[in-house]
């Protein structure tokens, strides 16, 4: 039994705990983190234990009266690092085992304690790691060298991202400064490919995955008020407030704007119908201690049911107690999302989770009823795969260089080629790229070292240098002198203009430009603030299925009748279409003014479907959401060029390097792809925003068929 195999205080702890037994998760991985040291990926539902799988082998199994900290706990989020810190505090109170929070936000005194004596546990973020290897090195070998174990939470969120790929990297250097390799530890509810996961360990062949396949019983209910207009419509308002007012709720909206229309709204209905007041706006633009104080009282709060509007702030594993119901208004881009967000409901063991699934237009509905299927059947996206990060590289390349203080450049070479976040890139990619830094005095060459030139001292020394995403430049919005949170400059913030944030309603009454400050005072009607941001990227399964559903009979039992009325709808308008084979064909459909062409495929897929027939002179418009374009040539020229449209696939860098002269924010999803040469950058737009491989493939099977 694996319990016995835990060491003395642990079995204390849970003891104390009164735990019957321990979880599938537990079970598995207690015996093969003590009985070996290879990498493990730890994949189970949500709330299913993984964190307590994690560490209480790894408590039993370590020294921790060796120097040096032992285990570094990695989270993506501040906030999840607060809250488990706590978890992994109760974890060691039988142990004479130090856990200490490192960031930006965390006690200073605590950090200078652990610099002057490393041990115990670091629970940490990417960027702050990131930043102790630029600005204080030592400390990276003074605390690190003698690691054992790096536990990677919600793994996941990392993989198949730009981040992902600097943690990889980070990673790979912390195993440079190591006496001895330390094993990583990941943990994660939604994983759609366990080869990347493994990948991301840098070590594929010493990683495991222990994969507990428990599902979870679900209430699904699906509503449907089709409406057309920018602001929710109000029957589904009241609609969501009869199904909430009773529970502890989460409702997720696709938007920050959208949650604060949801949280102003829903609590207007409540103050008129005398219900409660608790309801409350958590995204990444209201201010920390409001969310902190949102997510106490939602963990704390046994008695008060409330209702939480929120982003994907709340979709990752913060502990915010009993969630009776979770809503999604409108599709999840992803399926991964989706799992996440209904795990967040009947986390305690036999509790059945509710979702209901609100849509306000037709393609929101289909595409939720897609997800939820592929949900079912068991279907997560596999992550973007990026075997060439040259943005990331760059960034890399700078923090190392400012790292040493200056390096020789043959060094910087090594580390890089070395380090397994890079291992895709070539020897000579990786000199031209360099040399290109070198050319606009982002790195300056002295002999045969290189050091951070003045045009990268500017970069470098900006306190946004450490995260690889871009962030938002936002004025603070400040009502007698406390911080409500932040929202970006639009034409909406102008005096005497209302806004919604928080949760509440507020007048602006002035706006510093200079110090980047919005006055508010109270106010009783108001406008959603604007939000800027990009849609998410739909994978093609979920497009496909999609059209699936349309030339299904099924009479899905989850769907309330408005919603079986549109698929019915929907059903029949496509019915015209004589389509046999779904997977080689087509609906074109002829109006009056335009075609329209459907090509229920991915996001990336419509992207260079769109660039193609842009070069073939076919004026169009996309619309993803619908995964169609009208198309503005006639149905006998459209035809007549199809065929040929993948032609210019072959020689695609050329295009797209025109575009980019054309349109420089076409590099916008890269915050360091701007510092890369030409031929790189267009190389990173062929690789990361459209998807060449997968297009030629789409158009080659792909017949047009009209309808009749």
């Amino acid at each position: 039994m694996s319990f016995n195999l835990l060491s003395e205080p642990i079995r204390k702890f849970i003891y104390e705990k009164g735990w019957d037994e321990l979880r599938p998760i537990q079970n598995a991985a207690i015996s093969r983190i003590l009985g070996s040291d290879e990498n493990y990926i730890l994949a189970s539902r949500t709330a299913s234990g993984k964190t307590e799988a994690a560490f209480l082998p790894i408590l039993s199994k370590v020294d921790f009266n060796e120097p040096g900290v032992q285990v570094l706990y990695i989270s993506p989020l501040i906030a999840l690092i607060n809250d488990q810190f706590y978890r992994v505090e109760e974890l060691c109170k039988n142990l004479d085992v130090d856990v200490v929070k490192w960031h930006g936000e965390a006690n200073k005194t605590v950090k200078d304690r652990l610099l002057k004596n490393p041990k115990g546990i670091v629970l940490i973020t990417p960027e702050s790691l990131e930043a102790m290897f630029v600005n204080k090195p030592f400390n990276v070998k003074q605390l690190f060298s003698n690691l054992k174990y790096v536990v990677i939470d919600e793994i996941h969120s990392f993989i198949g991202t730009d981040r992902g790929i600097q943690l990889k990297s980070i990673l790979s250097r912390l195993q440079q400064v190591n006496h001895k390799s330390f094993s990583i530890v990941g943990l994660s509810a939604t994983i759609g490919d366990y080869v990347e996961a493994k990948k991301f360990t840098g070590d594929e062949l010493k990683t495991k995955v222990l994969l507990d396949k428990t599902a979870k019983e679900i209430n699904s209910t699906f509503k449907y008020f089709k409406y057309k207009k920018t602001d929710l419509p109000q029957e589904l308002l009241e609609d969501l407030y009869i199904e909430t007012k009773d529970n502890k709720v989460l409702i997720f909206p696709n938007s920050r704007g959208r949650v604060e229309e949801v949280a102003v709204k829903l609590k207007k209905i409540s103050e008129r119908e005398k219900g409660h007041p608790n309801y409350f706006s958590h995204h990444s633009s209201v201010d920390r201690e409001v969310r902190e104080y949102v997510e106490y009282f939602a963990k704390n709060n046994n008695r008060q049911n409330f209702c939480i509007s929120c982003t994907s702030t709340l979709e990752l594993g913060i502990d915010i107690g009993v969630v009776d119901e979770v809503v999604q208004i409108d599709a999840t881009h992803s399926i991964a999302s989706l799992i996440q967000r209904v795990g967040r409901s009947g986390r305690k063991d036999g509790e059945i989770s509710n979702l209901y699934l609100y849509a306000t237009n037709e393609w929101s509905l289909l595409q939720s009823i897609a997800c939820w299927l592929l949900y079912k059947e068991g279907f997560i996206e596999p992550p973007q795969k990026t075997e060439k990060p040259y943005d990331i590289l760059v960034h890399q390349a700078l923090s190392i260089t400012k790292g040493y203080s200056g390096i020789n450049l043959t060094d910087l070479i090594k580390q890089l080629c070395s380090n397994s976040a890079f291992k895709g890139i070539d020897l000579v990619e990786i000199e031209e790229i360099l040399n290109y830094l070198i050319e606009i005095d982002f790195l300056e060459k002295l002999q045969q070292e290189v050091i951070i030139g003045v045009e990268g001292e500017i970069v470098v020394n900006s306190r946004d240098f450490y995260s690889v995403f871009k962030t938002e430049e936002n004025f603070k919005v400040i009502n007698s002198g406390n911080k409500i949170g932040e929202v970006p400059f639009s034409p909406q913030i102008i005096e005497d203009e209302n806004i919604l944030l928080s949760a509440k309603i507020w007048k602006i009454k002035f706006v510093d430009h200079k110090a980047k400050k919005v006055e508010v005072i109270p106010a009783k009607d108001g406008k959603k603030p604007i939000f800027f941001g990009n849609s998410g990227v739909v994978h093609q399964r979920i497009r496909e299925k999609m059209v699936e559903v349309l030339y299904s009979k099924i009479d899905y039992n989850f769907l309330d009748q408005p919603s079986r009325n549109e698929i019915e709808s929907l059903r029949k308008e496509f019915s015209v279409f004589k389509i046999k084979d779904l997977s080689s064909q087509c609906p074109l459909q002829s109006k009056e003014k335009n075609l329209q062409l459907f090509t229920f495929t991915g996001t990336r897929i419509n992207r260079t479907i769109q660039l193609l027939l842009d070069i073939s002179g076919i004026k169009n418009n996309l619309d993803d959401d619908s995964s169609s374009f009208f198309i503005q040539v006639s149905k006998q020229e459209l035809i007549s060029k199809w065929s040929s449209l993948p032609v210019p696939l072959e020689n695609i860098d050329c295009h797209i390097s025109k575009l980019l002269k054309a349109n420089p924010a076409l590099l916008d999803f890269s915050k360091w792809g701007v510092y890369l040469p030409e031929n790189y950058q267009v190389k990173l737009i062929k690789d990361k925003y459209f998807d060449i491989v997968e297009t030629k493939e789409f158009l080659y099977k792909m017949r047009l068929v009209e309808n009749l």
